[in-house]
């Protein structure tokens, strides 16, 4: 056998199966600079996040009288903001033909029923009572000091009229956000995000969930969505669950897919996620 028979029977790739975890954006409406901005707000929320983040771009529940697609023209508005669109998922045949024009692959249509992509703030998440915390972006407003009214004495012709003393500066309370509280499972595709304040969740989140605070994420339940923690740039924040199968976890941007996280001897467990540097660390509570 000579020496290329040997080599050949050492297989250079391996072909497997995978499920990832892959953002899709679904176009509701034909309106690219609404698109445009929209894409810009919720990017806005979490820019680390979305930076470099693969995308399917869904086009199979775009009403049928909004006129012709301009695909090339959705594909830069997201290119521009972040997102790399892997491929389409598409029904209506010029949808079709363009993608295969711009030579991007296409997906089959999702025999899922629609569901509600927007942050909730309804009953599924009512806020915690008596649980606060002050964002780390607030500061304390600068103290107020109020001049007393001045009041003269009785006038003579010699004398001057005198100024009571000022009333010492008394320090104004700083705002407060309540932390959310979500009592109810959290089913896939819906997205809860704290404003300001941290997450805390008692019951189970399911795949294709996506919990976003500004300060910690606590689960009391299995966490397999995603989980994004400081999603304004808090280094500090931490993210607690009480059984890791999640799809993402990220802290201030910084993240680890589902692939990583199962390499993790703490995967299925009690863990606390950190970040030190640009380094997630796992730890079991």
């Amino acid at each position: 056998m000579s020496q290329a028979d040997l080599l050949d029977q050492d297989p250079v790739f391996q072909l497997k199966g995978s499920m990832l975890a892959v953002t899709v954006l679904e176009l509701a409406h034909n309106d690219l600079s609404r698109l445009d901005r929209q894409l810009a707000d919720k990017v806005a929320q979490a820019p680390n996040f979305f930076r470099d983040t693969p995308l399917v771009l869904a086009l199979d529940k775009l009403p049928g009288g909004e006129g012709q697609l301009d695909l090339q023209g959705v594909l830069d508005i997201c290119r521009r903001h972040g997102l790399r669109t892997l491929a389409i998922r598409a029904n209506r045949e010029e949808d079709l033909r363009l993608a295969t024009m711009l030579d991007i692959p296409v997906l089959p249509p999702s025999g899922s029923r629609d569901r509600p992509l927007e942050p909730k703030d309804a009953a599924a998440a009512a806020p915690a009572e008596g649980i606060v915390r002050r964002p780390r972006s607030e500061k304390l407003a600068e103290p107020v000091v109020e001049k007393a009214i001045d009041k003269a004495s009785e006038k003579t012709a010699d004398k001057a009229p005198e100024k009571a003393p000022e009333k010492p500066a008394e320090p104004s309370v700083p705002a407060v956000r309540p932390t959310k509280l979500v009592t109810t499972p959290v089913r896939g595709g819906v997205q809860i995000y704290a404003a300001g304040g941290d997450l805390i969740v008692l019951a189970p989140v399911s795949p294709g969930a996506e919990l976003l605070a500004d300060g910690n994420i606590h689960v009391y339940g299995p966490m397999r969505g995603r989980a994004l923690a400081g999603v304004k740039g808090d280094t500090s924040a931490r993210i607690f669950c009480q059984q890791l199968g999640a799809e993402l976890v990220s802290i201030a941007g910084n993240y680890k897919v589902a692939e990583d996280l199962r390499r993790s001897p703490q995967w299925g467990q009690a863990v606390h996620v950190s970040l030190s540097g640009d380094v997630l660390n796992i730890t079991r509570l």
